[in-house]
C-alpha cells in the first residue's frame, strides 16, 4: 500500500468569486495524539482545532506569519490550542490529555463534554508586527467546527462553511483527520449560492469522506464538480520549532535569583530539565549550565 500523503489544497471556484480549501491531516493528528497521549475525545478536540488551525494557516500572506487557534472552555480538557503558518506546519497543545468524561456520546466522540459548552475562542494571527491580531468569539457548542464557523460571520463577516472531524477506532488510533472551509467572496447570484448551500449540505463528514479514500480534491469536487482552480497544493505536518537554545533562553528569562533556586533544588538530581510544551522533548540542563547562567545574570 503506498504511504498515506497528508496535505492541503487552496482553490478559486466560480471564476474567483468562491475561496475554498481542503485538507487531509489524519498523520498530522496521529502524531500530535501520540506526543500528548491523549484520550479519544481529547484527541479529537485536538485535532479538530488543529485541523482548524492548517485552514486558516493557509489563508496567510507570508510563511514566517502565525495563526493560533486557542479554545478556553469550562470542561476538563483545558485549553485546547493550535498553531500553524502558511507553509502547513501545525504543532498544538491541550491542558489535560485525560479529561474524565465519557468518551463517546450518542455514538460520536464527546468532544463537547471535554472542552465544554461555554467559553471562549480565541484567534491570533501575528503578521511580523508589533501587537498580534487577536479576535475572541464565545463557544456556541464546543464541536470547534461549529465554533469556528460562527468565528467566521462573528469576526470575519464572511459568508463561510467549515467543517472539520476526527475518526478514532476502537484501539484509540486516528483512522482519519482532515476538514474544509469554503468562503463566499462576493458578486454571487441568490440562485448560485443556493445551489452551493445545497451541495454543501449534503456532503457527508469530512472523515467519512477521507475514510473513503476520497482526496481532498474529490470532498471540494462534490460542490463545485469540476469547476474549480487548484492556487495551491502542499503537504502539512507537524513540526514544532523549538531548540535547546529556545529553552536556554526560557532559562534566562527567570532571573539570577530564580536561577539559584533552581540550582539548590536540582541539587540532588545534578541537574534540570526544561520540557516543551507542544512536543515534550526534554533539553537537560547540568548544574554546571546553571553555574554559567547564573554567573552572566549576575
Amino acid at each position: 500500500m503506498p504511504e498515506h500523503e497528508d496535505y492541503l489544497i487552496r482553490v478559486a471556484a466560480l471564476d474567483g468569486r468562491v475561496r475554498a480549501l481542503a485538507v487531509d491531516a489524519t498523520e498530522v493528528v496521529a502524531r500530535l495524539a501520540e506526543v500528548h497521549d491523549t484520550t479519544p475525545a481529547a484527541t479529537a478536540a485536538l485535532g479538530r482545532v488543529a485541523t482548524g488551525a492548517l485552514l486558516l494557516g493557509a489563508l496567510l500572506k507570508q510563511d514566517q506569519h502565525l495563526v493560533t487557534l486557542r479554545v478556553r472552555g469550562d470542561g476538563p480538557a483545558g485549553t485546547v490550542l493550535a498553531s500553524a503558518n502558511a507553509q502547513g506546519e501545525v504543532r498544538g497543545l491541550i491542558g489535560n490529555p485525560h479529561p474524565e468524561v465519557e468518551q463517546v456520546l450518542d455514538g460520536k466522540l464527546n468532544v463537547s463534554g471535554a472542552v465544554g459548552r461555554h467559553g471562549r475562542l480565541t484567534v491570533v494571527r501575528d503578521m511580523g508586527l508589533r501587537h498580534p491580531y487577536n479576535s475572541t468569539v464565545e463557544l456556541v457548542s464546543g464541536e470547534i467546527g461549529q465554533d469556528l464557523a460562527y468565528y467566521f460571520v462573528r469576526s470575519e463577516q464572511t459568508p463561510s462553511a467549515l467543517g472539520v472531524g476526527v475518526f478514532v477506532d476502537r484501539t484509540g488510533a486516528v483512522a482519519a483527520a482532515g476538514g474544509y472551509l469554503i468562503q463566499l467572496l462576493g458578486g454571487l447570484k441568490d440562485d448560485e449560492i443556493e445551489e452551493m448551500e445545497s451541495e454543501i449540505a449534503a456532503l457527508p463528514h469530512p472523515t467519512t469522506m477521507l475514510r473513503a479514500g476520497e482526496t481532498p480534491e474529490q470532498i471540494l469536487g462534490r460542490v463545485f464538480g469540476d469547476s474549480f482552480q487548484v492556487l495551491h497544493r502542499g503537504p502539512v505536518r507537524f513540526y514544532c520549532p523549538c531548540d535547546r537554545d529556545r529553552a536556554e533562553r526560557a532559562l534566562r528569562l527567570l532571573g539570577g535569583d530564580a536561577l539559584e533556586e533552581l540550582r539548590h533544588d536540582e541539587e540532588t538530581t545534578g541537574h534540570s530539565d526544561v520540557v516543551c510544551e507542544f512536543c515534550r522533548t526534554t533539553y537537560r540542563f547540568t548544574l554546571q549550565d546553571l553555574d554559567r547562567l547564573i554567573e552572566e545574570a549576575a
